[in-house]
Order: C-alpha cells, then sequence, then structure tokens
C-alpha cells in the first residue's frame, strides 16, 4: 500500500561538464543534458503518474518539461523543497579554484560533511530535513499503489537516498548519483525504501 516514487536527477548542464558549482544558480541543461533528458522521458512514457513536481531550478524543471510531454494530462508543480542545496558564496566557483583558495574547509568536507555549512548557505542536515518534509505533504494527497514523479538536483537526491537507505549523511558519497538518473524509492508513512538507484540504462553516452 505504499507511493512509489521516480526521483530523477536533471540532465547534465555546461556546469557539470566543466565541473562549477551550481548551487540555486539558473543553469539551463546542454546539448547532452537534452538529450539525457529526452531519453529518460522515452524510458518513462507509460508509466502512469499521478503528478509531476519539480525544482524551480531552471535544470530540474527543463527535465521535468521534457518528461511530461509525454504525459499531458498530468500536473506539473514546482516544489521549492527540490531546490538544490544553498552553496551560498561557493556558487558558480570552479572545482579547481574552490580546492585551491578553501584547502581548510576542503578537509572539514571531507571528514564531517554531514556537519559542515557552506558559508553562507545549508548543511546536508537542513537540506535532508526540507526534502523529506516537502515528500511528506506532496505525498499526502495520493493514494496508495500511485506514482509520482520528482525532479531534483544531486545533493538533494543523495539526502533522499541516504534517509531511505537507512545510512547516514556521513557516507553520502558511497551513493551514485548521476546526471539524467532514476531512483525508484516507496513510501508507507514514515518508512521509505529504494528499489532502483541511479539507473541510466535508458541513456547512450
Amino acid at each position: 500500500m505504499a507511493i512509489r516514487i521516480l526521483l530523477t536527477r536533471h540532465g547534465e548542464t555546461e556546469w557539470n561538464r566543466t565541473h562549477r558549482f551550481q548551487g540555486r544558480l539558473g543553469v539551463p541543461l546542454n546539448e547532452k543534458g537534452r538529450g539525457q533528458a529526452a531519453s529518460l522521458a522515452l524510458s518513462l512514457k507509460y508509466e502512469r503518474l499521478a503528478a509531476i513536481y519539480s525544482s524551480p531550478l531552471e535544470r530540474a524543471m527543463e527535465t521535468a518539461l521534457i518528461i511530461a510531454a509525454y504525459h499531458p494530462s498530468v500536473p506539473i508543480y514546482e516544489e521549492e523543497g527540490l531546490l538544490e542545496m544553498d552553496l551560498g558564496k561557493f556558487d558558480g566557483m570552479e572545482a579547481k579554484s574552490w580546492v585551491k583558495e578553501y584547502p581548510e574547509f576542503l578537509e572539514e568536507w571531507q571528514k564531517n560533511p554531514s556537519g559542515v555549512r557552506m558559508p553562507g548557505g545549508e548543511n546536508l542536515q537542513e537540506v535532508q530535513e526540507r526534502a523529506l518534509q516537502a515528500i511528506d505533504r506532496i505525498s499526502q494527497p495520493h493514494p496508495p499503489e500511485t506514482s509520482i514523479l520528482l525532479s531534483s538536483h544531486n545533493f538533494v537526491n543523495l539526502t533522499i537516498l541516504c534517509h531511505a537507505k537507512k545510512i547516514p549523511l556521513a557516507r553520502f558519497r558511497e551513493i551514485p548519483q548521476q546526471t539524467g538518473a532514476l531512483n525508484i524509492l516507496f513510501k508507507e508513512g514514515r518508512d521509505m525504501w529504494v528499489q532502483v538507484l541511479n539507473d541510466r540504462s535508458h541513456i547512450q553516452d
């Protein structure tokens, strides 16, 4: 009697390709990312979706709209609880510059990722709390055995998957989450579990 959740990560952007932090910035899909989203959409063509929920950020909403093209009667909603982690002052930085300029922060992030707050932004615990609250809220109107789709981001998905797999946030790096990936989760009451993790069989890179 569980609700089925199709949790997707948006397709690739140019900033993904060049290893630049996107955070809350509006970055569109690149050509490869649109292809990834189209392949994901095709693989979900025959899913019976009750609703689609997307982060308002451009890359996630663009992915959701490509999927929604096969489901014209399914409502699509913006959900701020699915916004990517607020990286604060690190938004827009290239990863290689970040490593050089903030070696002490990098060391702490590697040692204690669940307790580190991005300067002017969030920590993983806060991301997980708001994402799980959003899932609780948006799943309530839907009866058991229905499917809903969520279009979101790397850190958001990782914190949700940590909860569903019942592992601490400090171990988030153990979970793969590539662009254009599909995860399938089930939610029954407060319990959540993972059936499919980081599926990209639909993508031909």
